[in-house]
C-alpha cells in the first residue's frame, strides 16, 4: 500500500484505516450543518406555513437519507470513494465525467461557502469583502490539506457550537412571534408550490450527498455508515432549515447571517457562522480533491490547494448565482448516484469484484446516454426536478443495460464486503 496516499485515492480503504461510529457520524454532520441550507431554509420560511415548512423539510430529508444511505451502504461494503464506484458503472475512463461533475460544482459550493461568510461579516464590522474571502478561502484551503483528520476535528468543534447559537436563535425568534403558537399562525409573505418547495429542499445538498461514498468508505461497518449518513441528514439538514425558516418568518429574512446580526448575536454569529462553513468547505475540497485526482492520477493534496485557489477567486459569483447554481446541481448531478445505485443494486445485485482485481472497459456508452436521458428528463418533466433526475436516470440505465447486454453488466464477481475483512495493499 502506498504510504504516499494516506487518503485512498486510487484504492479502497483498509480496514484497519476504518474510523468509528463517532468519527463517522461527526464528519457526516458537520457536512450537513451548512450555512447554504439555512438560506434555503429562510427561502422556505417565507412561502410556507410553519406546518407546511415541516412537511417539505421531512419528506425531501427523506428522499436525502434514502439516497445518501444507499450509497453509504455501497461505500462501507466496497471501501471505495464515489470516483471509484463510478469506475464500474461509467467505465475507467468514462468515470472521469462524474469526477469532473463532481468535482467541479464542489469547487463552486465552496466559493459560496467563503462568500456566505465574508459577505455578511463584511457588511457588520465595516470590513473588506475582498479581503475577508482570501483570508478565508487560504484558511480553509490550508486545513483541508491534512484531509480526513481535520474533518474529524472540525466536526466535533463545529457541531455543538453551531447547534447551540442555532437553536438559541430559534429561540429568540419564537418569542419574537409571540411563542409556539404564533408561529403555527404565521402567514406566509410569499408563495411557493409543492414542488417548487421540494426541489429546493432536496436540490439544496443533492450534490455534496453524491458524494457520500468518500466519507462512508471509512466506516466500520455498513450499519454504521448508513445510520450515521440517515441521521445526519435528517438531524443536521433539518436543524439548518428550521434555523432560517424561523429567523425568515420572525424577521422577514432569509439570510440567517443577518438574522444573527439583528438579534444582537454578532461576535457569536461570525465565530459559528465561520466554524461550520468551514466544515463543509474543508470536505468540499477534500471531494474534489478526490474527483481531480481520479481524473488525472495527481496528488488530491495538489488539487485541493488549486480548487480552494479557484474557488476563492470565484466566490463572489458563486454566491450571487446561488439560485441557479442549485438548479443546475438539481439536474446534472443526481442522476450520477443513481446509476452507481441501480448499477450495484440491480444490475450486479450487489456483485462486485474486489478493486484491485477489476478490468474496466475504457467507457460504458450505456451509462453515459442514462446520464443524459436522466438530465434531461429532469429539466423537460413535471414536478420534483432531483427527483425526477434520480427515478428517470435510474429506470433508464438498468432498462439500457438489460436489453443491450455488455460483457460488464453479465461479470458474476464475489460479494465483495471489506467491512468484514482486511483489504490487501
Amino acid at each position: 500500500m502506498s504510504k504516499l496516499d494516506k487518503e485512498f485515492s486510487w484504492q479502497a480503504v483498509p480496514k484497519t484505516q476504518r474510523n468509528h461510529f463517532g468519527k463517522t457520524f461527526s464528519v457526516m454532520l458537520a457536512f450537513t450543518f451548512f450555512s447554504a441550507s439555512m438560506l434555503a431554509g429562510g427561502t422556505l420560511g417565507v412561502s410556507l406555513t410553519f406546518m407546511e415548512f415541516m412537511a417539505i423539510v421531512l419528506g425531501g430529508n427523506l428522499v436525502l437519507g434514502i439516497y445518501t444511505g444507499a450509497l453509504a451502504h455501497i461505500a462501507a461494503k466496497t471501501g471505495l470513494s464515489t470516483h471509484l464506484l463510478a469506475k464500474y458503472s461509467f467505465g475507467n475512463k468514462g468515470s472521469y465525467l462524474p469526477s469532473f461533475l463532481l468535482g467541479f460544482t464542489q469547487v463552486g459550493w465552496f466559493g459560496v461557502g467563503v462568500a456566505m461568510f465574508a459577505v455578511p461579516v463584511a457588511k457588520a464590522m465595516g470590513w473588506n469583502v475582498y479581503l475577508l474571502i482570501f483570508l478565508f478561502g487560504l484558511a480553509m484551503t490550508a486545513s483541508a490539506i491534512f484531509g480526513m483528520k481535520s474533518l474529524v476535528i472540525l466536526g466535533y468543534v463545529a457541531v455543538p457550537a453551531i447547534a447551540i447559537l442555532g437553536g438559541y436563535s430559534v429561540f429568540k425568534g419564537v418569542n419574537t412571534l409571540d411563542g409556539l403558537q404564533g408561529l403555527l399562525d404565521y402567514t406566509p409573505t410569499q408563495s411557493l408550490t409543492a414542488a417548487a418547495a421540494l426541489t429546493i429542499c432536496i436540490g439544496s445538498f443533492i450534490s455534496g450527498g453524491t458524494l457520500t461514498p468518500d466519507f462512508a468508505r471509512f466506516a466500520q461497518t455498513s450499519k454504521q455508515a448508513v445510520t450515521a449518513t440517515v441521521i445526519s441528514f435528517f438531524l443536521g439538514n433539518s436543524l439548518m432549515f428550521l434555523f432560517g425558516a424561523v429567523g425568515a418568518m420572525a424577521y422577514n429574512l432569509s439570510d440567517i447571517s443577518e438574522v444573527m446580526f439583528l438579534q444582537g448575536l454578532i461576535v457569536p454569529a461570525i465565530i459559528v457562522l465561520g466554524l461550520n462553513i468551514w466544515t463543509t468547505n474543508d470536505n468540499a475540497l477534500y471531494a474534489s480533491g478526490l474527483g481531480f485526482a481520479n481524473i488525472t492520477k495527481i496528488s488530491k493534496k495538489f488539487f485541493v490547494v488549486i480548487n480552494g485557489i479557484v474557488g476563492t477567486v470565484f466566490a463572489m459569483w458563486m454566491y450571487n448565482n446561488f439560485v441557479g447554481f442549485l438548479n443546475v446541481l438539481g439536474a446534472a448531478i443526481p442522476s450520477i448516484g443513481a446509476i452507481i445505485i441501480a448499477d450495484y443494486f440491480f444490475v450486479k445485485r450487489r456483485n462486485y469484484k474486489p478493486f484491485a482485481e477489476m478490468t474496466f472497459k475504457n467507457v460504458n456508452w450505456i451509462a453515459m446516454a442514462a446520464w443524459a436521458i436522466g438530465v434531461a428528463f429532469a429539466q423537460l418533466a413535471p414536478g420534483i426536478t432531483p427527483l425526477n433526475a434520480l427515478i428517470g436516470t435510474a429506470v433508464t440505465y438498468i432498462v439500457l443495460m438489460l436489453i443491450i447486454p455488455a460483457k460488464e453488466s453479465t461479470e458474476k464477481g464475489k460479494n465483495n464486503d471489506y467491512t468484514e475483512r482486511k483489504i490487501a495493499g
